[in-house]
């Protein structure tokens, strides 16, 4: 990696880091490039605005996460199993950041969410892409396991997004009680919403 995508990166680790911690609003570009170590004028350099850099920070931070849900929603087995699957690795993964930090760290874009929803059309419009594209990954899961008859849900696509909905609900509960136990009904939560069929 070169100089210049070393300092690119840095900024986005620290802005990372930054909004998780406190979110984004009451960030400073001088307080994120601090923080990455680099001079005030390679924001600029990067970014044309800190709107610029969250929007840089969410794509970043969905091919990461997409990967991680394209790999615990494919396989060979069973279509429940590996939504399951996706449930477990979240709560996993909340976890280790508690261990690792003290505090669970919730959904960057669920934190996102509830702090900028009103205030830059760009990043909603975003959230909102990367939230469909998380729906879609959960309806096809749900459209092979309504045709194995391992689910009574007649509407795949509305089951879909109440998963995704209870997830994302779970998660923010986990990070205001900075409880992972939080997530722990999400497999019965789901079982139940899917009139799922097969334990």
């Amino acid at each position: 990696m070169g100089r210049t995508s070393d300092a690119k990166q840095k900024i986005l680790d620290a802005a990372r880091s930054l909004i998780e911690g406190r979110g984004y609003s009451a960030l400073g570009v001088a307080e994120i490039c601090k923080a990455a170590g680099v001079p005030k004028g390679s924001f600029y350099y990067f970014f044309e605005s800190k709107e610029a850099l969250a929007l840089a920070v969410v794509d970043e931070h969905w091919a990461a996460q997409k990967r991680d849900w394209t790999r615990a929603l494919s396989g060979e087995a069973e279509p429940l199993r590996r939504l399951r699957r996706l449930f477990e690795e979240t709560e996993a993964g909340q976890r280790a950041v508690q261990q690792g930090c003290g505090t669970v760290s919730g959904c960057l874009f669920g934190n996102l969410t509830l702090e900028l929803s009103n205030q830059t059309e760009a990043v909603r419009a975003r959230l909102q892409e990367i939230f469909e594209a998380q729906t879609d990954m959960v309806e096809a899961v749900i459209a092979e396991a309504r045709e194995r008859g391992d689910v009574t849900t007649a509407d795949a696509r509305g089951a879909a997004r109440a998963v995704v909905a209870q997830l994302e609900g779970q998660v923010m509960f986990a990070k205001l009680y900075n409880d992972t136990g939080r997530l722990s009904p999400l497999w019965d939560n789901c079982r139940a919403l899917l009139g799922a069929t097969v334990s």
